[in-house]
């Protein structure tokens, strides 16, 4: 999908993904000392928002002219203290150029693009890091396909841990988790699920369940397979 498909899509719903962060985002962050954030590929930004909330100084980017006005609407809405920590930029995450002083964190949450797109962005999302930084990479795994319920349906746009490591494997970036995650499938909007799976230990790849999906409850059993991939830029 391009600009102008996206646009479109966001015109046609009223938030899309809802107002509430991904969970994943909330398990990974929460409690972090808050820095400079960029957030890729931000849609209507309701990550970078709760970023914001939490104290981040927080850049939000994405392609789409009409998340971008939403976000702003949201924006207007909120305390002052937190607006004034949020910056829109319309631009491309394929082709971002970041300032000098990079960021303390960089998220990409469902960016869900062919193989070499992707790559591109992570590994302008890798050179935005500053030493010490963090860059945290969540999206629709490929096993979702056969194992999960939602998100695309074209396996070209659907990647897993190991092709994220793989994209950034000469970017002399710590792994501090590399991992599948399932999410409970509810009838809210967008990837929103219930409350978050257990963290696995660092440098660690697995797969993490959810109690109640593990034994095939909640919603019927319906779970959706995210990837998710936290590194770190040394120094700092």
């Amino acid at each position: 999908m391009d600009s102008q498909d996206w646009d479109d899509r966001y015109a046609a719903s009223e938030l899309v993904w809802g107002a509430a962060p991904n969970r994943w985002v909330v398990r990974e962050l929460a409690g972090r000392t808050p820095g400079h954030a960029l957030d890729l590929a931000a849609g209507e930004g309701r990550n970078a928002i709760w970023l914001a909330a939490q104290g981040w100084e927080v850049t939000g980017l994405d392609f789409s002219a009409v998340a971008l006005e939403r976000a702003e609407r949201l924006t207007a809405e909120l305390p002052d203290e937190v607006a004034d920590r949020l910056t829109w930029r319309h631009g491309d995450a394929r082709a971002y150029e970041a300032p000098a002083a990079g960021y303390d964190l960089v998220l990409v949450a469902y960016l869900q693009i062919p193989a070499a797109e992707r790559r591109a962005a992570l590994r302008r999302a890798a050179d935005a890091l500053s030493p010490g930084g963090t860059l945290l990479v969540i999206g629709h795994d490929l096993s979702n396909l056969t194992e999960g319920v939602g998100g695309p349906q074209d396996p070209a746009v659907l990647f897993t841990p190991e092709d994220v490591l793989a994209d950034l494997a000469d970017r002399g970036l710590r792994t501090v988790r590399a991992e599948r995650v399932h999410r409970t499938v509810g009838g809210e909007p967008g990837h929103k699920g219930a409350a978050g799976a257990e963290s696995a230990g660092s440098g660690e790849s697995a797969e993490r369940v959810e109690g109640a999906e593990a034994n095939g409850g909640g919603q019927g059993g319906r779970v959706a397979v995210d990837a998710l991939v936290r590194l770190e830029r040394s120094g700092g």
